[in-house]
């Protein structure tokens, strides 16, 4: 079985992540900057070319009435450089932000000052 490549898209950053063998379990690969997003290209190119990766899943941040805001929509158009040649799932990604930030605070350390924690 084919690994799956994970990406969570932000004006910023692009976070990466890479599931097993099995597809049951991801685990961050790495996180790097949006722009240049040609280079960003390249890179996840590459990620999907040395783990024979044939299917990206990406985050969708819907807005809670689950229509296509801004940033969704930015996903969207940035995931048309990939579209010929892998498939592309969108998950929905709603709240997986303030998921993330209260994780952080039960644990004790503090996101508030570094995004890149949340991210």
């Amino acid at each position: 079985m084919d690994k799956i490549l994970g990406l969570d898209i932000g004006k910023k950053r692009i976070g990466i992540s890479m599931s097993d063998v099995m597809g049951i379990i991801a685990h961050p690969v790495e996180t790097i900057p949006r722009e240049p997003e040609n280079k960003a290209i390249e890179k996840i190119k590459q990620i999907c070319k040395d783990n024979n990766v044939k299917k990206i899943v990406a985050g969708l941040p819907k807005n809670m009435n689950n229509t296509i805001g801004e940033q969704a929509q930015d996903c969207i158009d940035f995931m048309e450089q990939f579209k010929e040649e892998y498939e592309i799932i969108f998950e929905d990604e709603r709240l997986s932000s303030r998921q993330a930030e209260y994780i952080l605070a039960q644990t004790g350390r503090k996101y508030t000052k570094d995004k890149q924690l949340v991210d």
